[in-house]
């Protein structure tokens, strides 16, 4: 997908600079030190000065929520125990995104990750021992299974594939007070949902809480929701979380106005017109739907597409536009957007 890298470039400060105590929302962490937060409070300084801070109420529509903090290939422990420290302390669970497998993004925008499954497993095994005891929802590996559908990973790659993902299951589904949930793509990618059955079964759906669907992709809610029940029947009743983070306007539709420079293909980068989502919560109203998530960081750009800068990296115009346009009246997901 590209994702996505979604946060890997926003690093949480471990040290050197004043931290305060974030709200929750929902019981989800908000961190205080988000780059919409950083962005806020330099509007904010602009005002005291004389110079214009109109963006900053829109840009603190993303700032007071909890969105998910990416885990890159840095050493994670440190991160991630300082992440799920500050979250315990208010009583609030952070999400996390484990984002390293080898052959991250069949090469796109978001390509790299650990260098062979020896290094993923004790990359896996330092997230574990960041969160130790403590409270946190684990995203695991976006695009991850999708791909060895779509065969956009060599088939020398699949069954190692599988076997990583599964040894992560395991290792974060012994953790006492961790949900995990393995991404299963979108509804705009694999539309039969069947075709993700025995890849997630052998990846240890069944030893997961569930998968997560729509992760940095822009498919409405409740086309979502549909196609999660499809594939919730098909692997066993399993309960499933949704990136709703830019998903107000739906994707853009085919043969939607694109910026120039994007390639055939790439409507799901960057995509110009869409809008913030619903926001986070864990109160669904839907018996598998175990929450609504800001997955995807709003306003941090999915790669050079679209006249973005490199994925992850924050970008307020793009933010800016996310907020205003979940006050818009054009909502346009007419047809299914298209994956990479």
């Amino acid at each position: 997908m590209t994702l996505a890298a979604c946060g890997v470039v926003a690093m949480v400060p471990l040290c050197g600079c004043q931290m305060f105590d974030s709200p929750r929302r929902d019981g989800l962490w908000v961190n205080p030190d988000g780059p919409a937060a950083r962005h806020v409070r330099a509007r904010e300084e602009d005002g005291k000065n004389g110079g214009k801070n109109n963006d900053a109420e829109l840009i603190r529509r993303i700032a007071q929520r909890p969105v998910a903090e990416w885990l890159g290939p840095q050493p994670p422990r440190e991160r991630v125990r300082f992440i799920t420290e500050s979250a315990a302390r208010t009583g609030a669970t952070p999400v996390l995104v484990a984002y390293n497998i080898p052959h991250r993004d069949c090469g796109g925008h978001s390509a790299g990750g650990a260098a062979n499954g020896a290094a993923y497993r004790r990359w896996i095994e330092q997230v574990a021992l960041g969160i130790g005891d403590r409270k946190a929802i684990v995203v695991l590996e976006p695009d991850a299974v999708a791909q060895v559908v779509d065969r956009c990973v060599p088939r020398r790659v699949v069954g190692p594939r599988l076997a990583m993902l599964r040894d992560a299951v395991a290792a974060f589904a012994a953790l006492p007070h961790v949900r995990v949930y393995l991404d299963a793509g979108h509804a705009g990618w694999i539309k039969n949902p069947a075709r993700l059955m025995l890849p997630l079964l052998k990846s240890g759906i069944e030893q997961a809480d569930g998968f997560s669907l729509n992760v940095a992709n822009f498919q409405r809610t409740g086309r979502t929701k549909r196609y999660g029940h499809r594939l919730s029947r098909a692997v066993g009743g399993a309960h499933f979380v949704i990136d709703t983070s830019r998903n107000g306007n739906g994707p853009l539709r085919r043969g939607g106005k694109a910026r120039h420079g994007t390639r055939p293909g790439e409507a799901w980068c960057n995509p110009p017109g869409r809008a913030l989502g619903e926001p986070p919560s864990t109160r669904t109203g839907d018996r598998l739907v175990d929450a609504y998530l800001w997955i995807k960081r709003p306003g941090e750009s999915d790669g050079t597409c679209n006249g973005g800068p490199p994925a992850g990296r924050w970008w307020p115009e793009y933010a800016l536009g996310l907020a205003r346009n979940a006050d818009g009246p054009g909502r346009d997901a007419h047809g299914p957007g298209r994956h990479r």
